[in-house]
């Protein structure tokens, strides 16, 4: 009886473990898999990946995916008990990006029915403005660097402070105990993603924000479910940076009567001068 109890304990502890998600997925990555199912509605695709570390629903703009290809998504935020009002359908966990290789959707495209606005749910952050409307002045110091170098240079500055100033883009509160931001300063490239800088942080900030970053260069971090960074800021802190203001010109006081030199008929005369 003993050996039937610890049996069925271990076939419930094991059945369990199965059964666990995969971690938590970090905000920014990319997502590669096999797609295992495909689901189409209108303007979106659904994808059932298998990961290394499980599986994993995604969703794309519409594209022509089959099942059994090999994807990546790019720029995911996670979402939990997301329903589908197409579909008819709730996903306990499910991703939010852009297929890697096809032409990114309008503004506010990746939102599909039944998902909350951005305010609401807080996972997709707003789009981020375009890298040649953002120009921010270079941190200074032997440790200041700018973005396009930090991705440039990332072999060379592995595991080595650096300060960054730059302008928030996205901002993503409380995923795997960290907040997530992505920092751009108007250098580099969307080409080839060096306009662009993860950094994790247990500060507060907000979109728009322009920050001085101050936090260690990481590389090829891989944080399982397919999230893979080439580079990362870490456990960074942040300096919200305000612009010193022009010098005010003065403007010359206009002197008044009783402090001008005495005239001929005034009663009046310059302080300290004598009669």
């Amino acid at each position: 009886m003993r050996r039937l109890i610890v049996a069925i304990t271990l076939a419930l502890n094991l059945g369990l473990a199965v059964a666990a998600p995969p971690p938590a997925p970090a905000p920014g990555a990319s997502v590669s898999g096999k797609v295992l199912e495909v689901l189409e509605v209108e303007g979106f695709t659904y994808l059932r990946l298998k990961t290394r570390d499980g599986e994993l629903w995604a969703a794309v703009s519409q594209a022509p995916v089959k099942a059994g290809t090999e994807v990546t998504i790019n720029d995911t935020n996670l979402m939990t008990n997301f329903e589908s009002r197409k579909l008819n359908r709730k996903f306990d966990r499910i991703v939010f990006g852009s297929l890697a290789g096809a032409a990114k959707p309008a503004t506010g495209a990746m939102l599909p029915p039944g998902h909350p606005a951005p305010a609401a749910s807080g996972a997709p952050a707003p789009a981020a403005a375009p890298a040649a409307d953002i120009r921010v002045a270079k941190a200074s110091g032997p440790d200041g660097r700018t973005v396009a170098e930090v991705v440039a240079k990332r072999t060379e500055l592995k595991d080595k402070p650096v300060q960054i100033r730059g302008k928030v883009v996205k901002f993503t509160p409380g995923v795997m105990g960290k907040n997530w931001i992505h920092l751009r300063d108007g250098t580099g490239s969307a080409a080839d993603g060096s306009d662009d800088l993860t950094v994790t942080t247990k500060d507060e900030t907000a979109v728009g924000a322009v920050v001085l970053v101050k936090g260690v260069v990481r590389i090829d971090r891989d944080l399982g479910s397919g999230y893979a960074y080439k580079v990362l800021v870490e456990d960074a802190t942040l300096q919200k940076w305000r612009r010193r203001p022009a010098s005010i010109a003065r403007t010359p006081r206009r002197a008044c009567a009783h402090c001008q030199p005495r005239s001929p008929n005034s009663g009046h005369q310059l302080p300290g001068t004598s009669a």
